[in-house]
């Protein structure tokens, strides 16, 4: 079990993601909670996402930042060594020939901290996701 220093929770893994505080319930303080370090990327991917979902709602859901219009269009969040873009299933299936360099999972990408983020390809994914629902 590892302890956190800072609030005191107990979890399974060593040095586990978490708030130490209540969950933020906007985007802003969500990306403010966030590594200093990580704060530019989490900006560019939402910067992308307003971009790419004009009319869609910014929201926290699953404790992640979310874009919604009548049901979660994707979210993404931040962890230990990448972000996370939540898309879906269907979307990883539709995209799985252009994910091939990322570590992905049923519904989900992992985008490591130390490549470059696929800011056009997490756009036309949010847009593809908007759009076939």
């Amino acid at each position: 079990m590892w302890k956190c220093p800072k609030c005191g929770r107990e979890f399974k893994n060593l040095d586990q993601n978490h708030f130490c505080s209540e969950a933020p319930n906007t985007i802003d303080a969500y990306i403010e909670a966030q590594d200093k370090e990580v704060q530019p990327l989490l900006h560019q991917v939402r910067n992308t996402l307003r971009t790419a979902l004009p009319g869609a709602e910014e929201r926290i859901s699953w404790k992640m930042p979310t874009y919604w219009s009548g049901h979660n269009i994707i979210h993404f969040a931040a962890f230990k060594k990448h972000i996370g873009v939540y898309p879906g299933e269907a979307a990883m299936v539709y995209f799985a020939n252009r994910l091939t360099e990322y570590k992905t999972s049923k519904g989900a990408i992992q985008l490591p901290y130390e490549k470059q983020l696929p800011l056009t390809l997490i756009a036309e994914i949010a847009r593809w996701c908007y759009e076939s629902e």
